[in-house]
Order: C-alpha cells, then structure tokens, then sequence
C-alpha cells in the first residue's frame, strides 16, 4: 500500500527547502525527498574554486540570512553547500535524503502517486523543486571530435589538475564558461576560448556590488508579465565572486594568454570550423556593458543617490579597442589541444513527470508554479515568475505563494 503524505516536495537544495519553511508556516503535512545530499548539486556538480556570483548580503532564504563579518565578500561552494545544510538543520526539514524519484503520475481519483524505487507514496500535492540545472546540453559538433581528445561539461569539472596534459577548448560564453577559462589560466594551462554573443557587468560601480544595483533598481522583480521579449533567452552575464570578486574582461583574457576564438561550428578531420564573428560578439558584450552602467546613472541621478562618479570610467567606456586576430580554423592537433570543456547550458529532464503539464521543448507550463494538473507544482525555475525566481535569495518568494495556494486548496478539499 502506498504511503500516504499530504505534500511532497522533491528536491534538497534552496528551493525545496524554503517550499518546506513555508508549508510549515502553513501547517502543511509534508517530506522533502532528496535523490543526494542536502545542496547535493553544489557539492558534487561545482567546480572546486566557484564563489557565490554575488555578495554574502544576499545569501537569504526564508527565515535564514548571512550573520557572518564579511558581507562583501563571495562565499565559496562548500561555505554555500553549509549554508544550505545549516539552513535544513535549522528549520528541522522533514528530510528524506537518498531517495530517487523515478515517476509522478496522476490517478483517476485527483491524487498524485510518486514512485521511488520499491517505494509508493500518494500525495495530495507535489511540489518539483529539483532546480534549473539538471541535464547539461552540448551541441551536436560534440560527438565529431577525436576520440582522443578528453571531453567534459561545466558541472563535472573540479580543477585544472584533473585533466589531461595539454591544452584546453572552452566553449561557451556565460558565467561558468568564463570562470572556468580563469581557473585553467591561473592553474597554468593553455586555454583556447571559443565566444559567442553575451553580456558583460562590472562587478562594482560607483560604489557599490553589481547584485545590489540589480536589487535597488528593481531588475530581480520584473514579472513574466512586464519583461520584455529579449529577456526570455536572457543571457546571464559575465560576473564572478573569485578572487573576492572582479570584472571580467575578455580582452584582458587574451593579453594574459587566453587564444579567444570566434563561435564554434564544427568539427571534422581534426580541425575546428570557426565564424569569423569574434570582434562582433566582443563588441555585443561591450554595448551591454555600457547599457548597464547607464541604466544605473540614470537610476542614481532619479533618486538623487549620493553615489559618486568612478574616476576614469567614461573613458573606458568611450575607448575604442583594438581589434583581435580572427581565424575560421583551428588544427586540434597543432594547437595540442586534449580537452574540451564544453559550458554550453543545460535542459531540463522532467521525463520522469507523467503528466501533461509540458510544452514542445519539454518546459513547464505553470503559472507562478501552478500548473494545470491539481496539486502538481514547480518551484525554482529561472524567471518562473520574477527575474530572481531560480536565485539563492529570490525563491522564497514563490515558495509562499505556493504554501498559500496549497493551504487553501487543503481547506477546499476538506
């Protein structure tokens, strides 16, 4: 017979747990099942030197925020992977780690069965909180390269010293695909970077952290109603907490070493095919650059922030910079190139989900984490209702709401 649990939300991490604070707010019944360790994935899928992308003032969940002496500094994986931890201790999660889900499906009598392994459990509600990261994509070139040649994606990286000898191809131009370029830099490796299209942040401006800027000027809480068309791919940018946070600066990558290449095509009989569009995927980061840092200009002079202006910096935005070599080939083998990293995104598996509750491509259809099969849900999703719906400190939010929705629907079915 199956197990039966009013609520049932599946995944350890930040929003899991914070969907379990406030079904406890509520007085909701329920587990979180957990297939790893609490905050699994930043143990076991992060790299070893990765630091929070923002400052340790906005490492928040409901209930639990950062009381330690460093509120400007970057906490590193494993300070994350014990917030987290701390966070579950804390609020005495009903925790059920080492459990696999393997299937939701609906029955005919509005209930949902969840299936783990041997074990049955029957729900009222599930909530799916297992996070925006879950199957790494690569594109279809990956499987023309040599044999030989060592191949690995972003969440199964640890450090430079685990790859093979030689040199290194990076391909892909958002958060982790930069970092990572810097890691094998500093760990002494030949790094060839292949960039496409991405946007570029400073990390500090006029006096304060990029995530606070982010934060006052309101950009986190832009709703799927009020965000705009080109915000629905949006591009994370290029920011980074190591080394106790700094700009990055792709040009000043290649003047420290870096071979930066065009967009990667293809690969065959050894070669790579590349698009000549690397100044032109430089110059797009640029214009982003400097459309941030007006946007906030034009935010502090509004409010009448006493933010002074940074020393130097409308020169550097009105530079014109030099243009660096293209080349649309590249011989793996001249190059020694004996790995590819490749950090090209993820996709999401939810085959798992027996329901209909999916679109073409395999994403959810909810809103606000409320899908159209009574009492399946969705939670920390990347701008499942806000621009901060997947971030550490903006899903508590949607966790409420969603404790609320289920709260209410128990009232009503009883």
């Amino acid at each position: 017979m199956p197990e039966h649990i009013e609520t049932i939300v599946i995944g350890g991490g930040q929003a899991g747990l914070a969907m379990s604070y406030h079904l406890a707010r509520v007085g909701q019944q329920h587990v979180v099942l957990e297939r790893g360790r609490v905050a699994e994935r930043w143990r076991s899928e992060r790299w070893e030197s990765l630091a929070f992308q923002f400052t340790n003032s906005l490492l928040c969940l409901p209930g639990h925020a950062y009381s330690g002496d460093a509120p400007d500094g970057f906490m590193g994986r494993e300070g994350i992977a014990r917030f987290i931890t701390d966070y579950a201790v804390g609020i005495a999660a009903p925790l059920r780690c080492g459990i696999s889900v393997t299937s939701v499906r609906a029955t005919d009598r509005g209930r949902l069965l969840v299936q783990a392994g041997q074990e049955t459990m029957e729900a009222a509600n599930v909530v799916i909180a297992t996070g925006p990261y879950q199957l790494p994509s690569t594109p279809p070139c990956s499987g023309s390269f040599p044999g030989a040649i060592h191949q690995v994606t972003a969440n199964r990286y640890t450090r430079p010293s685990d790859l093979p000898p030689g040199s290194v191809l990076v391909v892909g131009s958002g958060g982790s695909g930069c970092q990572i370029v810097e890691d094998l830099r500093d760990g002494g490796r030949e790094v060839f970077y292949a960039v496409r299209r991405h946007r570029r942040w400073p990390r500090r401006y006029r006096g304060r952290d990029v995530g606070r800027w982010i934060e006052e000027t309101g950009m986190t809480n832009v709703t799927g109603d009020g965000m705009p068309p080109e915000w629905r791919h949006f591009r994370a940018p290029l920011i980074t907490g190591v080394r106790g946070g700094h700009t990055i600066d792709l040009r000043r990558m290649a003047r420290e070493g870096v071979r930066l290449l065009g967009s990667l095509l293809d690969v065959g009989d050894g070669r790579l095919r590349i698009a000549n569009d690397l100044n032109a995927n430089l110059a797009i980061g640029d214009e982003t650059f400097v459309q941030f840092v007006r946007t906030i200009d034009d935010f502090i002079e509004a409010r009448g922030i006493d933010a002074p202006a940074e020393e130097g910096f409308d020169s550097y935005l009105r530079r014109t910079p030099e243009a660096l070599p293209e080349t649309d080939t590249l011989d793996l083998r001249d190059a020694r190139i004996s790995t590819v990293i490749w950090a090209t995104g993820y996709r999401y598996d939810f085959q798992w989900i027996e329901c209909p509750v999916f679109d073409l491509q395999g994403a959810p259809e909810q809103r606000r984490g409320v899908t159209k099969v009574p009492g399946l849900y969705f939670l920390g999703l990347p701008r499942m209702h806000k621009v901060k719906s997947a971030f550490l400190w903006g899903v508590g939010e949607d966790a409420e709401y969603l404790a609320d929705h289920i709260a209410a629907r128990s009232i009503d079915l009883n």
